[in-house]
């Protein structure tokens, strides 16, 4: 049973390493916002409405909670969402498990599909996406949501396992990681320079971004998740800090925080497996946490990168 700190510092906000101290805000304690999901995911902040929405994959929604009020309602049904952001133009992208697809939803409420085959063979079952600068569209593609009926619809593969890039131009689809055996949370560093790319039960890897801005370096290991970490979301904040979804088991449940150089700063410790996160808030200073059945939050001392 989760029960709110007490009393400041909040214990369950760990410091490994020094530095980690100036990124949290000593005299703020982890909220939980709402409760009572199945399995949330992909919590995405719209400032210009003061909401946070998110994938409530099973129960096949995505939520809505308001902040200045505390509501959280209903905002749209179907497609098994999963991860979700906005574009350059502020709209909301999703991945949809059961559409097997990257969708886009317009300005007037009505849905465009982005991307739903590679080379005429359908997607898996998109898991994470984010968008860059120059208004390219990246996602990951394993096939969680082919294996049952709990979060998508059950089917077979027809692609591996691949992360790709959409064309802001063109439209067309491009493998930029090939193969990966489920890919899973992915994120820019500010400067767009490195692309993370967690695999599943296998640790965050990182990638230099090339000159061209759409094509990617070797693949080298980030942070070791070892048994007990399994990451999955992640963003960075404004100083390149990596704040990544991270734990199995009781203890180790929580947001892992990395500096550039691979090194662990800090734990966020919660009491369910944390899926996703992202900034939000007034000054994208507050972090919202995509936990199993909850969403928590933390007011922290660094800003998150704007495009979360």
């Amino acid at each position: 049973m989760w029960a709110p700190a007490e009393f400041y510092p909040d214990p369950a906000v760990e410091i490994l390493d020094e530095r980690f101290r100036n990124l949290v805000v000593m005299h703020a304690a982890i909220e939980r916002l709402h409760t009572g999901m199945r399995w949330a995911e992909g919590p995405v902040w719209f400032g210009d409405h003061r909401c946070l929405l998110w994938s409530d994959i099973p129960n096949d929604r995505i939520l809505r909670y308001d902040e200045e009020t505390g509501a959280v309602s209903e905002f749209r049904r179907g497609g098994h969402a999963n991860g979700n952001t906005r574009d350059r133009q502020g709209r909301l992208v999703s991945c949809e498990h059961s559409g097997r697809r990257i969708v886009r939803t317009e300005f007037d409420g009505s849905i465009r599909v982005i991307a739903d085959n590679y080379r005429g063979k359908r997607l898996n079952s998109p898991n994470d996406v984010i968008v860059k600068s120059d208004g390219s569209i990246w996602f990951s593609d394993p096939t969680f949501g082919l294996r049952d009926y709990y979060e998508g619809v059950k089917g077979e593969a027809e692609l591996p396992t691949n992360v790709y890039r959409v064309d802001p131009q063109t439209g067309a689809i491009d493998i930029v990681v090939e193969g990966i055996p489920q890919p899973n949370g992915l994120c820019f560093s500010p400067s767009e320079d490195r692309l993370y790319l967690v695999q599943t039960r296998g640790g965050i890897h990182v990638f230099d971004v090339a000159a061209d801005g759409c094509s990617l370096g070797e693949r080298r290991l980030f942070a070791d998740a070892g048994k007990t970490g399994a990451p999955d979301g992640m963003r960075c904040d404004v100083e390149g800090n990596l704040w990544a979804a991270w734990g199995v088991g009781e203890g180790n449940f929580g947001v892992r925080v990395f500096s550039p150089d691979g090194t662990a700063l800090g734990h966020i410790h919660l009491p369910e497996r944390c899926a996703n996160l992202c900034f939000g808030g007034r000054h994208r200073t507050r972090l919202f946490m995509a936990a199993s059945r909850s969403i928590y939050s933390l007011h922290v001392a660094v800003q998150g990168v704007a495009y979360t």
